[in-house]
């Protein structure tokens, strides 16, 4: 058990390598009317600001979201409030409905995020996709650029190569037996919100580094509006009947990029990585297979 514990913290510090802490002063705009980064206090504020700001319109006269942006949150440790330590620079919960910051699960599948902590590795250690909403806050730096019928969102991290495609043309959503890793994503403009909808996720992803999951069926509905020229509020509420016991939600800002001739690069992440996890493998970690029985497993307990 020794080895293995040593395995699991070593990986975890080689993620925490790779994504890193939410980025230092100098890397984003800091004027902002919203300028707290602590979710329960930048919500309010960010809802009552949208209201009246009027944002850049690109020419098919819709939000311009583009550009880059720098994610303010540690989400992708833990969505519950965290202490700093050696490996997460910690931070507040981003769970802001309910209130009391902690997220809605079911008994039963909180053992079973506690379970996966111990027993697999995170998607991003074998450079898998985060899904939505984990593609959002499992990167530091992101790009989005928008058309009028696309809207891309690049992130910049060695682990999982982020990327996001959403279709803003109307279209429904795929059917039949077809789960993929970001899921089926569909956007539409209500007002100055771009509103995400997206459903049919494989759900072999988790939702941070505690292990919380997924299933197939999962429903998740993001908003992205302009606060002010620097500042960008996301939420996502996350609907899952299998695990939690009532929809929630997650929020937390983005700030402008700050850095000069600053692009995305790419940092080429090969999926499996076996070369790199075989000393994880050895220690008894696999690659989380995702949660396909959750079904029958809620109608158990």
């Amino acid at each position: 058990m020794a080895r293995r514990r040593s395995s699991f913290a070593y990986a975890a510090g080689v993620l925490a390598l790779c994504w890193g802490a939410p980025a230092s002063a100098q890397n984003y705009v800091t004027q902002s009317v919203c300028p707290d980064d602590t979710p329960a206090v930048f919500r309010p504020c960010a809802l009552a600001a949208a209201r009246s700001y009027q944002p850049p319109r690109t020419e098919d006269g819709t939000p311009d979201l583009g550009g880059l942006w720098r994610r303010r949150s540690a989400a992708f440790e833990d969505l519950e409030a965290h202490p700093r330590n050696p490996d997460d620079g910690g931070g507040p919960s981003v769970v802001v409905d309910p209130t009391d910051g902690a997220v809605p699960i079911q008994p039963w599948a909180d053992n079973q995020r506690r379970e996966n902590a111990a027993k697999y590795l995170h998607h991003n250690a074998s450079c898998f996709l985060a899904g939505a909403p984990g593609t959002m806050y499992m990167s530091g730096l992101y790009h989005i650029d928008q058309t009028r019928t696309l809207i891309s969102i690049i992130g910049e991290q060695l682990a999982s190569h982020h990327y996001r495609l959403i279709s803003l043309e109307g279209r429904p959503h795929i059917g039949g037996d077809i789960l993929l890793w970001n899921g089926d994503a569909r956007g539409r403009w209500e007002g100055n919100t771009l509103v995400v909808d997206t459903t049919r996720q494989n759900a072999r992803n988790f939702l941070d580094q505690r292990g919380r999951f997924l299933t197939e069926t999962a429903h998740v509905v993001e908003r992205f509006m302009l606060v002010d020229r620097n500042t960008m509020y996301y939420e996502a509420t996350i609907d899952d009947p299998n695990v939690y016991t009532r929809p929630f939600t997650i929020a937390f800002p983005f700030r402008r990029n700050a850095l000069p001739g600053a692009e995305v690069w790419e940092e080429a992440c090969y999926e499996s990585n076996e070369s790199q996890m075989r000393l994880f493998r050895n220690n008894g970690l696999r690659t989380y297979p995702g949660d396909r029985k959750s079904t029958r497993l809620n109608s158990s307990h």
